[in-house]
């Protein structure tokens, strides 16, 4: 029989487990079949009836790294029958094939569920960027699991440890890890992450080196490596399935196609817990409706005047909190 634990499985999940049923977790998803990993080992499963029924349950239908319970069959296909409560997750905005200038409704895609880690990947030529960096950190903080901010390559820049004092500065995190995987460089702080039973997801652009780090740290080549173009530093994407993947040391890996181009889909308590600085200086506005155009008393333009805060920074905030606005708007118009 196998233990459950070692694919994630926590104790606060066992109220949610009704009464004859077992506890599973979905390890891949194509179409409405899923591989699914219980106490009896990997079975196929395909959802109860009951999850078509009802049109409003389309984000609580399984995705990969869900626990679930199934009506176990031992000679043929298992039954999904519940989604048990998701502790992490993320989403993306689906425009359910139109283009993005034409779409009506925005819908939310939820991608990947139950990760204790984001790794939020960033190499150290082309790719480094403090804006893209603080864009990553919401969407992780809004996810509800650990950032953990990993700059690969670092043996392309003599300057990574000034690199690292900038991303702990500018997210306030001290998990921050510069790392060459090729050369072996950084990787032992990175272990202690990838513990039995610990769920990671990474984001960041393709080429960074993500499919490099997990074959380094499972001891296998796992996940296929592209070669990346010398003009940009950028790679082709290497993922075709969604799928959770084990590794030597017992961590698990969700690796699925779209988590490096994540949208904000309403990840207003991201936004708030990566921009409390700049939030608490708004509520120093004397008005609640304030522009911080010309009104009277603005905090934030006394901020900015006096180096308090950043025009960079105070211009990412706005951009970021446009893009939350628009990302998790139900109804749009069709650009002019």
């Amino acid at each position: 029989m196998l233990d459950m634990k070692a694919y994630g499985w926590y104790d606060a999940l066992n109220t949610g487990a009704s009464k004859g049923l077992l506890p599973a977790r979905v390890i891949e998803s194509q179409r409405e079949i899923y591989t699914i990993m219980c106490e009896q080992g990997e079975v196929t499963a395909r959802l109860k009836g009951a999850f078509y029924k009802n049109k409003d349950s389309e984000n609580h239908r399984p995705v990969v790294g869900d626990f679930v319970t199934i009506q176990y069959n031992p000679s043929g296909v298992s039954l999904i029958a519940e989604v048990l409560k998701r502790k992490s997750q993320f989403s993306r905005t689906d425009f359910s094939g139109h283009a993005e200038g034409y779409v009506k409704t925005i819908k939310e895609q939820v991608i990947a569920v139950n990760f204790d880690y984001v790794f939020i990947m960033v190499s150290l030529n082309h790719d480094y960027n403090l804006n893209r960096i603080k864009r990553y950190h919401s969407v992780a903080l809004q996810s509800g699991a650990v950032p953990v901010f990993v700059l690969t390559k670092s043996d392309c820049d003599e300057a990574y440890a000034q690199r690292v004092e900038e991303v702990k500065e500018t997210t306030g995190s001290e998990n921050v890890y510069a790392i060459s995987a090729t050369m072996g460089m950084g990787l032992e702080a990175l272990r202690p992450y990838f513990e039995e039973g610990k769920t990671l997801v990474f984001i960041g652009s393709s080429g960074v080196g993500k499919s490099t780090l997990v074959n380094v740290m499972a001891g296998d080549a796992i996940m296929k490596v592209n070669a990346i173009r010398a003009s940009d530093s950028k790679g082709r994407h290497t993922t075709t399935r969604r799928q959770l993947v084990k590794i030597g040391s017992g961590a698990l890996i969700i690796d699925t196609p779209g988590i490096r181009e994540l949208g904000l889909f309403d990840a207003s308590e991201g936004l708030s817990m990566a921009f409390t600085d700049v939030e608490s200086i708004i509520e120093q506005c004397k008005y609640s409706d304030c522009r911080h155009v010309q009104e009277p008393h603005c905090a934030v333009r006394e901020a900015l005047n006096s180096k308090r805060l950043s025009m960079a920074r105070w211009k990412l905030y706005n951009q970021l909190v446009l893009e939350n606005e628009w990302g998790k708007s139900k109804s749009i118009k069709k650009k002019r």
